[in-house]
């Protein structure tokens, strides 16, 4: 098997490169900071420098004629606070990290023509939540969905999906559950109620759990977006969606 993957340096990409490395896969990764896992073929590259994106691809794929798999990691969270209070300047920068970057490696791949079976995006369930204080995280994410339905019919040969992973124990929790206000932000009381439990894995632990059920993501029509608990807890995914829709 072959992956390559953006946004490795840490938290949950960190996680895939590892459990890969240990399934003896040959990996492939971009990050801003470089990854520390010995044996990763590893590039730095800022995806927000939109400019030198594909000569940093150049540099990694050189030479690579097949991936099995491409999980597009790469994103920031932004602040959590009211919309009113979210400048079109930090909107921008979660768009062009979580959404515009990813168009450019899209792209570069259809340029390169390299083979690829699977293509998955992260995304999340604030794609679909909207919950208040999200903002720029929630509608960046949606419309990274968007972005894989849409390339879903430009790379036919591909099965491409977008799934939001569930709650994972990385840097973005030491914010989520310090800094904002829970009685502003309801959801944050949730996310705060399950660090230290199970439903909060870490980094690693989260990643296994996602590579498990890549493969059932082929059973959703290419271009779908799939929330994690729709294939391992079915059951907590409806009620989770039924309190919503009240």
């Amino acid at each position: 098997m072959r992956l390559f993957i953006t946004g490795n340096s840490s938290g949950l990409g960190h996680g895939f490169s590892a459990a890969a490395l240990d399934r003896g896969w040959e990996v492939y990764g971009c990050s801003r900071r470089g990854c520390d896992l010995e044996g990763v073929h590893d590039v730095q590259c800022d995806l927000g420098d939109f400019a030198t994106v594909p000569a940093a691809l150049q540099q990694l794929l050189a030479g690579v004629e097949r991936l099995d798999l491409v999980l597009l990691n790469a994103g920031i969270l932004g602040g959590i606070k009211p919309m009113q209070e979210t400048s079109l300047m930090e909107l921008r920068r979660d768009m062009d990290i979580n959404v515009w970057a990813n168009k450019i490696i899209l792209d570069w791949l259809l340029e390169a023509g390299i083979s690829i079976d699977q293509i998955v995006g992260i995304s999340s369930g604030a794609a679909v939540l909207g919950n208040k204080g999200w903002n720029g995280y929630a509608i960046s994410k949606a419309a990274l969905n968007m972005l894989l339905r849409l390339y879903s019919h430009e790379f036919p040969d591909t099965h491409i999906s977008a799934i939001a992973p569930g709650l994972i124990d990385t840097a973005m929790m030491d914010y989520l559950c310090v800094e904002p206000d829970p009685e502003e932000y309801p959801a944050l009381g949730h996310i705060r109620a399950a660090r230290g439990t199970d439903t909060m894995p870490g980094p690693r632990a989260a990643a296994e759990r996602v590579l498990e059920v890549v493969d059932k993501l082929k059973e959703f029509d290419s271009g779908s977006f799939v929330d994690i608990r729709q294939l391992i807890a079915p059951e907590d995914y409806a009620a989770l969606m039924a309190r919503q829709t009240r």
